[in-house]
């Protein structure tokens, strides 16, 4: 049977899942500079500046929960820091 490479199967664009990896992680220090400044950002901001690559999107609020942020849900949409 064979199985996929994750390491060169295409998303959109002609990216590999580790290249979305990469564009999300670098796009990230400008969200968390929007979300000190402003509060929070909206998730339809974030789609707007990933062009609606669902994929870049996904991996960008993982990693903003992972750096300690409240990614919200669908009744909030929007990603603010976690009041201590």
């Amino acid at each position: 049977m064979d199985s996929c490479d994750r390491r060169i199967r295409a998303y959109k664009n002609g990216k590999t899942l580790d290249e979305c990896k990469a564009t999300a992680e670098s796009l990230n220090p400008g969200f968390k500079n929007q979300i000190d400044q402003n509060g929070k950002i909206l998730w339809s901001e974030i789609l707007e500046t990933v062009n609606y690559d669902e994929l870049i999107y996904k991996f960008t609020l993982k990693f903003l929960r992972r750096d300690g942020y409240d990614i919200g849900n669908y009744k909030i949409p929007e990603v603010k820091p976690f009041n201590h």
